[in-house]
């Protein structure tokens, strides 16, 4: 009887996995940015997104954030780094986000994130999503930058935005 479950169990497994096989082989599964996943797909990447993050965030410790200098800079660099696909207050939709699956949040409309995880993804990005990883070219002070200035991000109207960023100098990239 007990060898009769794992034969049955087995069988079971094999199955899924050469059916899986099968529909990659197959192309099956649309991909296009313009087909949008189904919903069983969206819970399943969010969840194993929102995993990921949470268990690689547990040890970033948060500087002060509300130092008036470093949230200058973070609108410096939100300016020039991330308007495109995040906009601004006050910002109409552009041409490329209708075009971008998933469609990256308007962040100035968000609620407030955890900075820890708000420095985790800016740092590392999110795999197939667009979301870079600016780690790659901008140091740790930088990015808390960026994170001080997301953390006052969703306050602001259209005009405290503008007179944050109308005296914006152009971003350095660091030398790789």
């Amino acid at each position: 009887m007990k060898w009769k479950l794992v034969i049955i169990g087995g069988t079971v497994v094999i199955t899924f996995i050469a059916v899986g096989f099968a529909a990659i082989f197959l192309g099956a599964y649309n991909f296009g940015a313009d087909s949008p996943h189904t919903r069983l797909m969206v819970d399943l990447i969010e969840y194993a997104r929102d995993r990921s993050v949470a268990v690689r965030t547990g040890g970033i410790k948060v500087p002060n954030l509300s130092d008036p200098k470093l949230i200058a800079e973070g609108a410096n660099d939100y300016s020039k780094m991330c308007t495109g696909c995040h906009l601004a207050p006050g910002m109409a939709e552009n041409e490329m986000r209708p075009g971008m699956y998933p469609k990256p949040p308007v962040l100035a409309a968000q609620e407030i994130d955890d900075p820890a995880v708000q420095f985790w993804i800016v740092k590392h990005g999110i795999k197939m999503s667009g979301m870079p990883a600016w780690g790659v070219t901008q140091p740790d002070p930088e990015i808390w930058a960026i994170v001080a200035f997301l953390q006052k991000l969703p306050s602001l109207t259209p005009a405290q935005y503008g007179a944050m960023t109308t005296s914006v100098t152009e971003h350095h990239v660091r030398k790789m």
